[in-house]
């Protein structure tokens, strides 16, 4: 065969190349890459399937060369250059095993299984097919939920794996405006390559229920899903504020704003109202917040959940306005807050309204009417995020006007300040500055007054703001008095006062927002709704027509208005009513944002095939939840948050049986890359400098050029020069990213692997060391000689059963909990046990051990198995399972100590009496020689652990 192999995107305008080492199997398949998302024809990616022959079914023999599924010609073979030694032969060992797993469809999963045998669906959080593939952060979790994978089909159950792409998104799109090449080419030529990366590490994915959120018959249903949601009045529209940069003619989301000025360019953006679908998830925040108790999720991602619901209690309260001179403010204006501590309605000293609330204009006094103007149009120029960070100046205006404070008839200023958002509750607040620390840091700015209504419940004095719980204080008036009450007494008598004076109730309040779901871009699913001429209520498609595809278009660039590209597609945008065909009618020309997609994917990998419906009731009922769900920790909360919104939709729909999709969650943590070693020098003299002093440049300098001392580092030229060592996260501006692809070929797929879970616990921020992944690809080149030589069909002892027995106990219950790193030490141990101490190889007590290192390090085990002369994959063989009575220890070695000084050790059965211990410490030589003949004045025995002898001294 050609030592070199091409694969070819007919969708792109140029070749993508795939060079295949020879002797080796391709790793990419024949598969269509969708790039019909825009409604024209598949693009085939034509690549030569793996050829792979099952392997050899041999007995056991010495391990000396590996065969190939496909094996060069002379010619070829002979034109390829030497390769560096290797430890074992990964290389034709893990392309031989890809290839076998690919033609056979191992891990396929049938459609229809076995439902009386136990259920497991793991699935890893749905990945963006981002340009530049995979880094070495990106296999960790994948790593993770394979070993799982594989341990579950071995201990019986029936195993969901699937992968897919979440591949609308904003990168396609801005490379398409930089170069042109259609969103959907760029997308289909990421995921080939991230398909190659991932089957390149051997994952057991069931690749027949791969799908792409770009595909028509994936948002299909995207799109039903949508239609169900407007039809429950879930889908609404309203006027929310955007992100609008003229030089650019375009809405940018808030990603691409930075400081109020567009990512591209470096333009000006503001903030301006745009009519946009939003759906009401507030209206299943309850059921949000409460179904959260039953999770198996980490503590901190629930509470990350249960604090953006943000559920409070307490009250709105009705402030009368009173204008100031001047000011346009109707009679009988009034502002509504809420609060969650009616009791210090006696300390509020003043209003705050947000820059975006309705009555701000008319708040305005002609005296303060231009600053106001300003300050509102500053604040539009700002992020949510930007306004409300905590540790941001505060800032504000005062409008000239006044609230009257219901229960002391105060008149109070009225502020406008960005640290309120017009979208949480009114828009308005109470400002309590002596019980509020942003409102303290406020009124200190300003100069505004500062009243303490609530005094420890313990006595004492209150440094305000003051915000824990107490007593009542200096809260009288108006017919009501609350000094003394404890804060939920005070709390409970003012929201009934309020509500018996008509001036306010008792109320729930939360900081979830209504999601907004549109975005002004190409590159999303279209939504199924058109607006009849002369009309702006939106009419449904009916189901029949989905999905709507995206146009076929060269033209990405804005459209010069807040809408999106596709309003320019006139022959797209314009077509006619579908209730009766004829009226002329325009399709809404927002597209749904990235998240849509990435809200239901999981139910769709159960049935991908599945027309009738998004997924198979039946399969629904047998698969869901979802058992296992790994992903970053960055995905806690808004990912998370939709899908359990859109599945307690469906579940309403009678579409899904459970009311929680994911049951168990685990975020991996972060891989940090390799240790920077830096010292300093004065650039000007070139001498040695302590970091931070001034003048000094940071100087790089490597792992052999600095020593460990104490706690830190220092220079091995010269130990007084202080080194400082960090460890920073991956990014191509550090140029610390580490490509997995280089790490595969120079120590295998399976070494990468194990090092990722030997790293330390799976949910910790690791350091990434490529000398500890040369440690461990040590340990598999170990593993692989134990079975050099040859099994052999001796009984093994009781020993070599024991030390099988007690690792198949470790690992089994190590990966069960996902404590992988500790896992492999087990079998670390093991391997060492029998490289010291195994004078033979017996076939029982080794071939389990192969079955144990399978999930972790499956190229090698599945060679190793084959080598022992089974002729089917271990895929499926059963799980080894612990004798508990070889775990029993029958003798120990007991220190013995004279004095409490160890004079040596002895055997004793694990159950010794202290006779029996006794008697074997006095034969032992040298124990005798410093007890023997001597009075035994005392015997400390503690069984099986210590024999300590009291003698007289000399």
């Amino acid at each position: 065969m050609s030592a070199r192999l091409v694969a070819e995107s007919s969708c792109s305008t140029s070749s993508s190349r795939l060079a295949i080492r020879p002797g080796s199997t391709p790793l990419l398949r024949p598969c269509t890459l969708r790039c019909k998302a825009f409604g024209g024809s598949s693009a085939r990616v034509s690549s030569p399937a793996a050829a792979g022959a099952i392997p050899s079914r041999r007995a056991i023999r010495p391990l000396k060369a590996v065969e190939t599924v496909d094996a060069p010609s002379a010619e070829s073979t002979a034109a390829t250059p030497s390769a560096p030694p290797q430890a074992y032969p990964f290389t034709e060992i893990e392309a031989k095993w890809q290839a076998y797993w690919e033609k056979n469809q191992t891990f396929r999963t049938p459609d229809q299984v076995d439902t009386s045998k136990p259920k497991y669906y793991v699935l890893d959080m749905f990945p963006y097919p981002s340009g530049a593939g995979l880094h070495v952060g990106h296999p960790e979790g994948y790593t993770a939920t394979d070993i799982l994978a594989r341990f579950k089909r071995m201990t019986g159950h029936n195993v969901l794996h699937p992968m897919g792409w979440d591949a609308f998104g904003l990168p396609a799109e801005q490379y398409a405006l930089q170069t042109g090449t259609h969103p959907a080419v760029t997308t289909a030529r990421n995921v080939g390559r991230f398909r190659q990366q991932l089957q390149a590490l051997g994952f057991s994915y069931d690749w027949s229920r791969e799908l792409s959120t770009t595909d028509p018959e994936y948002y299909r249903w995207t799109q039903w899903i949508f239609l169900k949601l407007h039809e429950k009045g879930l889908a609404y529209q309203a006027e929310v504020p955007v992100n609008w940069c003229p030089a650019l003619g375009t809405v940018l989301a808030n990603e691409e704003v930075i400081d109020g000025l567009s990512e591209r360019g470096g333009h000006p953006v503001v903030r301006m109202p745009m009519k946009q679908w939003m759906l009401r998830i507030t209206a299943y925040a309850d059921r949000l917040l409460d179904d959260l108790e039953g999770l198996d999720w980490p503590d901190s991602i629930k509470d990350m959940q249960r604090n953006w619901i943000g559920r409070s209690e307490g009250a709105e309260v009705k402030f009368e306005l009173a204008a100031g001179a001047g000011a346009p403010l109707p009679a009988g204006s009034s502002l509504t807050v809420f609060t969650t501590r009616p009791d210090t309605l006696w300390g509020a000293t003043y209003l705050v309204v947000a820059p975006e609330h309705p009555l701000v204009a008319q708040l305005a006094t002609p005296e303060h009417a231009a600053a106001v103007a300003a300050y509102v149009d500053a604040a539009g120029r700002k992020s949510d995020l930007e306004r409300t960070e905590l540790q941001k100046d505060k800032t504000g205006v005062p409008t000239g006007s006044f609230a009257v404070n219901p229960v002391s008839g105060e008149a109070l200023p009225v502020w406008v300040a960005d640290y309120v958002l017009g979208s949480y509750g009114s828009g308005a607040i109470m400002a309590v500055p002596g019980h509020d620390a942003r409102d303290h840091e406020f009124a200190l700015r300003f100069g505004l007054p500062v009243k303490q209504v609530v005094a420890p419940a313990g006595g004492g004095e209150a440094k305000l703001p003051f915000t824990e719980p107490g007593l009542a204080v200096n809260s009288a008036g108006a017919g009501l008095s609350i000094d003394g009450l404890t804060t939920d007494a005070a709390k409970a008598a003012v929201i009934d006062w309020l509500q018996a004076q008509g001036k306010g109730a008792k109320q729930v309040n939360y900081k979830l927002r209504d999601w907004l779901f549109a975005r002004q871009r190409y590159w999303g699913e279209p939504f199924p709704l058109v607006y009849p001429q002369g009309s702006d209520e939106a009419v449904p498609l009916p189901e029949s027509s989905l999905p709507l595809t995206l146009p076929p278009t060269d033209n990405f660039k804005p459209s010069g208005t807040p809408e999106s590209p596709l309003a320019a597609i006139t022959e797209w945008v314009n077509t006619v009513d579908p209730r009766d065909g004829v009226t002329p009618a325009r399709r809404e020309t927002s597209t749904m944002p990235q998240w849509a997609g990435s809200c239901w994917y999981y139910l769709r990998y159960i049935s991908p095939s599945c027309n009738e419906a998004l997924v198979d009731r039946e399969a629904e009922k047998y698969w869901m939840p979802v058992d296992l769900y790994v992903g970053g920790a960055e995905h806690a909360v808004l990912h998370l948050l939709y899908a359990r919104f859109w599945h307690k939709v469906l579940y309403d729909l009678g579409v899904v049986s459970s009311v929680e999709p994911f049951g168990r969650l685990v975020s991996q943590g972060m891989i940090l890359g390799e240790v920077e070693y830096t010292a300093w020098r004065h650039e000007a003299s070139g001498a040695w400098a302590e970091e931070g002093a001034a003048g000094a440049v940071p100087v790089k300098l490597t792992d052999a050029e600095v020593d460990k001392r104490g706690d830190g580092y220092v220079l091995k030229a010269d130990p007084a020069v202080k080194v400082s060592a960090r460890a920073h996260k991956m990014s191509k501006s550090r140029g610390n990213v580490i490509n997995p692809d280089d790490v595969v070929e120079q120590f295998g797929a399976d070494s990468l692997r194990l090092y990722e879970m030997f790293m330390g616990p799976l949910r910790d921020t690791k350091v990434w060391s490529t000398r500890g992944v040369e440690g461990v690809h040590r340990f598999l080149a170990r593993a692989w000689r134990l079975f050099e030589g040859g099994v052999s069909e001796e009984e093994p002892t009781k020993e070599q059963l024991r030390l099988l027995h007690q690792t198949i106990k470790k690992v089994s219950t190590e990966t069960e909990e996902m404590r992988f790193n500790t896992g492999i030490a087990a079998m670390m141990e093991f391997v060492n046990g029998v490289t010291k101490s195994w004078p033979n190889r017996p076939r029982k007590a080794l071939e389990p051990f192969i079955l144990l290192l399978s999930p972790y390090a499956p190229h090698i085990a599945e060679e190793l198995w084959a080598r022992c002369g089974h002729t089917a994959s271990l895929a499926y063989e059963a799980w080894p399972q612990a004798d508990e009575s070889l775990l029993v220890v029958d003798t120990i070695n007991l220190p013995v100590q004279v004095n409490g000084k160890t004079r040596g050790t002895v055997e004793v059965a694990a159950a010794a009496s202290q006779e029996d211990a006794l008697a074997a410490a006095l034969a032992n030589g040298n124990v005798a020689k410093h007890a023997g003949g001597k009075e035994i004045k005392k015997i400390i025995y503690v069984p099986g652990k210590i024999l300590n002898l009291i003698v007289p001294g000399k």
